[in-house]
């Protein structure tokens, strides 16, 4: 079944404002909560819809390359894109948007019940790093393999920071539910909140004894080399993510993603403008008189095209089809050549004397009539 547009999901126009998106999404939150629809599978895939659109419109950047390129444009920039999220990871990412602190985002709604007895889950930082990509790659898309320098799980405790990864106890000031509930009577009647309980920082347990490889940390640093696939399409700037390879948080939890930003190598004679591709043509004066065929490069390597008889220098041809493929996959631009006749700067005796004879010439005087539209005219009809 195809992605619903996030703006839908959560029942917004694509302008909303940061408070809107908030609003919106605990209503809708609230509606398909679990605890008030059990057992109910469809309640529940509706409750992470709203989650994986509220974390890609909450965030700015996200936000600006879903408005941009839609779900294609992601590239498994929602944290939850590749189909693992679950319940832990909602509650943990977004608990605070209602107002509980470090607990769940439901316990001032429910009464603390469900989301309120689980633990909170640290979550890791993420990565950023630059891509080089080639104009080629760029256009077709490539896998390309990256050495990452990462903060993982110590093998030796799973991350726990404990000895042996069994060293642990309940702790005693929230009882393992990682949250420290208060009740205020009011004139409404009670009210319940909930805070990150202080004394193990939401993680609901608490380390005796430390690991000896890491040392309580949890965490160790690792060289991992990463297969990245870029998807046909991508352009300067655009950043790709990918869920869980950033660094993993100390004491256990859930790793932070690995952001990828995309920088384009400079082509020696093509130059990008939007999914269209430019190349200067230079021809000398006979050719453009008298025509001739030449080969240009494009992406897909070298094409011979015909320069007819008569070319005024500024033309420009279009190949259609030999641009780059728009990320979303629904057309794919042009290749624009601009034609450039050469007046040589410096000439024999012979030259000087072929080119006297032709100076009078009728052929030679420019004819306004006859006068082709300006470069610029010409790019505003191709854009």
């Amino acid at each position: 079944m195809a992605k619903r547009d996030y703006y839908e999901v959560l029942g917004l126009q694509k302008g909303a404002s940061e408070a809107e998106i908030k609003k919106a999404y605990r209503k809708v939150a609230i509606k398909y909560h679990p605890d008030k629809n059990p057992d109910n599978p469809e309640a529940e895939e509706r409750f992470k819809e709203a989650a994986e659109a509220y974390e890609v419109l909450s965030d700015a950047q996200k936000r600006q390359q879903y408005d941009q390129f839609g779900h294609a444009g992601m590239g498994g920039a929602g944290g939850f894109g590749g189909g693992g999220m679950n319940m832990d990871d909602i509650f943990s990412q977004f608990g605070d948007i209602f107002g509980g602190g470090g607990g769940s985002p439901f316990d001032s709604f429910f009464g603390g019940g469900g989301g309120g007895r689980r633990p909170r889950q640290r979550q890791g930082t993420n990565l950023r790093i630059k891509l080089k990509l080639t104009l080629e790659e760029m256009a077709h898309g490539v896998e390309k393999k990256i050495k990452v320098k990462r903060q993982d799980s110590c093998e030796s405790c799973g991350g726990n920071g404990s000895k042996n990864g069994n060293s642990l106890r309940t702790c005693p000031t929230c009882h393992g539910t990682g949250q420290v509930q208060k009740v205020v009577n009011t004139m409404l009647g009670q009210m319940r909140s909930a805070s990150t309980c202080p004394s193990c920082n939401g993680a609901g347990q608490m380390v005796d004894q430390h690991c000896d490889s890491c040392h309580g940390s949890g965490v160790k640093t690792k060289e991992e080399v990463i297969t990245v696939k870029i998807p046909a399409g991508v352009s300067e700037g655009m950043q790709l993510s990918m869920s869980g390879k950033g660094n993993a948080p100390k004491g256990g939890g859930i790793p932070g993603d690995l952001l990828i930003v995309i920088e384009e190598v400079a082509h020696e004679e093509l130059k990008r403008e939007g999914n269209n591709v430019v190349y200067e043509l230079y021809i000398n004066f006979a050719d453009a008189a008298l025509g001739t065929h030449v080969e240009v490069p494009t992406i897909d390597g070298k094409v011979k095209i015909r320069i007819d008889a008569g070319t005024q220098s500024g033309k420009i041809l279009r190949l259609r089809g030999k641009g780059i493929k728009d990320i979303n996959g629904y057309q794919t631009g042009d290749q624009l050549i601009h034609v450039n006749v050469w007046t040589p700067q410096t000439l024999s005796k012979e030259e000087k004397e072929i080119l006297e004879k032709l100076r009078e010439a009728d052929n030679f005087k420019p004819d306004p009539a006859k006068k082709e539209k300006g470069f610029f005219e010409r790019m505003r009809e191709f854009f």
